[in-house]
């Protein structure tokens, strides 16, 4: 697979990597046999970029990771996150809730130890701040993550969700080698200003949910496609009339990538590529025969025309509803 260079520090990745959360949490049934399974199948592909945090699971995705890539830690390149505090549930099938965010340095340095652990690495090569405390100035947080890196323990680090002004100063204090937010044909929050200032600075772009949580893919056609503690439920783009509204975008998606002899996600996967070579894209799955149709839309060609009729079918700011429940979205852009 293509190589793509997140950053001006010298991290280089597959153009493609693998989002690792749906094999713990959020997204129904886990198999944890299969999803060491689809990590194998995505390195042997050449996806060498796999992405987890602390969160999901909680705990639980970081230690499946670690027994995944087992004898092959060297030619993988590992991304986790912190502070998003969760605790695990009281009782069996129960959601963990979110308890706070939490960006202070002793909370920075305790939360990378206990992912080296989960792990089972000496080091990360790409550390998050998942979401921005406001409670702590991105100075101290960013601080603390280069000390991490000055020990060893951490190779680069990032963002996740964080303004352009945040992102700023945290450049300013320790290179910040990505950001990554969610991005996708239907999520198109960060062309005004993120990316520009991204491309201003030399931060790379990593695009997570490039799939729209699954539905630019068109194969969900109703809630009940989704389990019963299927996070999903709870998004305001998943519900009620919002629901059928953006069915009928996706229906226009699928009839262009119909012409072209291809799936529905792989043109949407294929239309994030096609965004800028600062760009990696991290489309999640938890079975091998969805990594390899994902792998594949590396190859589709997007035409000037095609972009044109994608545009026309699904514009900036066509989808309905917000793409978290409120009190998500409060963590968003900060």
């Amino acid at each position: 697979m293509e190589q793509r260079k997140l950053g001006t520090g010298g991290l280089t990745v597959s153009a493609q990597g693998l989002g690792c959360m749906g094999m713990s949490d959020f997204y129904g049934q886990r198999d944890e046999k299969e999803s060491i399974a689809t990590i194998h199948r995505a390195f042997d592909l050449g996806v060498n970029f796999l992405d987890t945090s602390d969160m999901y699971g909680p705990f639980t995705n970081e230690e499946l990771v670690g027994k995944a890539i087992k004898g092959i830690r060297n030619r993988i390149v590992v991304a986790t996150k912190f502070g998003i505090m969760r605790n695990s549930p009281s009782k069996p099938g129960e959601w963990a809730p979110i308890n706070g965010i939490n960006g202070r340095p002793e909370y920075v340095r305790s939360a990378c130890e206990a992912s080296l652990r989960r792990l089972g690495v000496d080091h990360i090569d790409l550390y998050y701040q998942h979401r921005v405390d406001v409670e702590v100035p991105i100075e101290e947080t960013v601080g603390a993550m280069a000390d991490l890196v000055s020990t060893g323990k951490v190779r680069y680090i990032g963002l996740s969700e964080a303004g352009v002004q945040t992102v700023r100063r945290g450049h300013a204090i320790h290179p910040i080698t990505a950001l990554q937010s969610e991005y996708s044909l239907w999520t198109r929050d960060p062309e005004e200003e993120v990316l520009p200032t991204l491309r201003e600075l030399g931060i790379g772009f990593v695009a997570y949910s490039p799939l729209g949580r699954g539905f630019l893919t068109g194969q969900i056609k109703s809630q009940d496609n989704f389990a019963a503690d299927d996070y999903r439920r709870n998004t305001p783009r998943f519900q009620g009339d919002n629901f059928e509204k953006n069915l009928q975008l996706v229906e226009l998606i699928t009839a262009i990538a119909e012409r072209k002899g291809i799936s529905a996600g792989r043109l949407a996967l294929a239309w994030v590529m096609a965004q800028g070579d600062d760009i990696v894209p991290i489309p999640g799955t938890k079975h091998r025969k969805y990594l390899e149709e994902n792998v594949d839309s590396a190859s589709v060609v997007i035409s000037d025309a095609d972009m044109a009729d994608i545009a026309a079918a699904l514009p900036e700011g066509a989808v309905f509803g917000e793409r978290y429940p409120t009190a998500m979205m409060a963590f968003i852009n900060r």
